[in-house]
């Protein structure tokens, strides 16, 4: 079979062997990837990764090892991450995989991804896509689900105003997430563009040059992966507020935490999300996530749609298989 594999280099190998689903797993064919940023760092020697790739898709259930075969035939999704399924394993027990020790994570750590004309995941992972969404939309379910873990995490009162800095795929997506759950939300970026996206689906939205910054915000959301950004976030979150890192910051210098104790801020990060929610908000059609997508790729040309990924304007990139 096809699959993108990453080996100290990109390649596409056209004879991978194909993968043979173990007890309580499916195979499944996928239809469309989704190319994270996540993809492109393991390129640069993130997690020391060597395997195929992707943790984004949408795909067909053709095989299920299992006596459970509700699945077989039907369009679903994958959580990304699957646990050790010990019962002394506290994080398995509430499904927090993505916490569990032990765990394999498709594409990123100890599993082979997605991003292949088959793969394999256990079946407490998957989800049933619903009839009313198309792979276009299906494909944007893990990072949808991400930004659902804010609310999941964090009760946010009908009363209390909510930023989210960043207008890149993160912050985008955070913003659409928040507002089609009737929160009050300001998406805060610097491209119009990008900006006039999340506009366009009723987000309020304003160029950060223009914004005046003020401590005056219950929630602020931090999605732009900078100090800078980080700062920002902080100077926006009120006394008593909260600041939600939904991008992880690497540090290249120092920067000033005080107010953080000064002002008894609450920092909450947030990562991974349940896919049940976002296939809700996704079957009740409250965002389209089409003006995201830059360019639809076959997998033979994987390698220019990397590169098209790395380009400043381009928001999502996806593999057609």
């Amino acid at each position: 079979m096809k699959a993108v594999v990453f080996n100290k280099e990109l390649k596409l190998v056209k004879n991978y062997k194909k993968p043979v689903p173990q007890k309580g797993e499916a195979l499944i064919r996928v239809s469309l990837g989704g190319i994270c940023n996540t993809d492109y760092e393991i390129t640069k020697g993130y997690m020391g990764y060597v395997g195929v790739l992707g943790h984004e898709a949408v795909g067909i259930v053709e095989k299920i090892n299992d006596p459970d075969q509700s699945l077989l035939g039907k369009r679903v999704v994958s959580e990304i991450s699957y646990g050790c399924k010990k019962t002394d394993c506290p994080y398995c027990a509430e499904k927090l995989y993505r916490h569990c020790p032990e765990r394999h994570t498709l594409g990123i750590w100890r599993k082979d991804g997605c991003f292949a004309e088959y793969f394999t995941m256990p079946l407490e992972v998957l989800f049933e896509v619903p009839d009313n969404v198309p792979d276009e939309q299906a494909v944007f379910v893990e990072p949808l689900a991400a930004a659902c873990e804010i609310t999941e995490q964090l009760h946010i009162k009908p009363f209390e105003k909510v930023v989210v800095l960043g207008d890149g795929k993160l912050g985008l997506i955070t913003a659409l997430t928040l507002n089609a759950q009737n929160i009050d939300v300001i998406l805060i970026g610097k491209h119009q563009n990008k900006l006039d996206i999340a506009k366009n689906q009723g987000v309020e939205t304003h160029l950060l040059n223009d914004f005046t910054i003020e401590k005056k915000y219950d929630v602020v959301v931090e999605a732009t992966g900078s100090i800078s950004g980080f700062e920002t976030a902080l100077a926006l979150t009120k006394p008593r507020g909260t600041l939600v890192l939904k991008s992880t910051v690497a540090a290249s210098k120092e920067f000033n935490l005080a107010p953080i104790v000064i002002d008894e801020i609450t920092v909450l990060g947030s990562r991974c999300g349940q896919f049940g929610a976002a296939l809700r908000l996704l079957k009740s059609e409250k965002i389209d996530f089409s003006p995201l997508i830059s360019e639809i790729y076959p997998v033979d040309n994987v390698i220019a749609a990397f590169e098209k990924n790395k380009q400043k304007d381009t928001l999502k990139v996806l593999l057609k298989f």
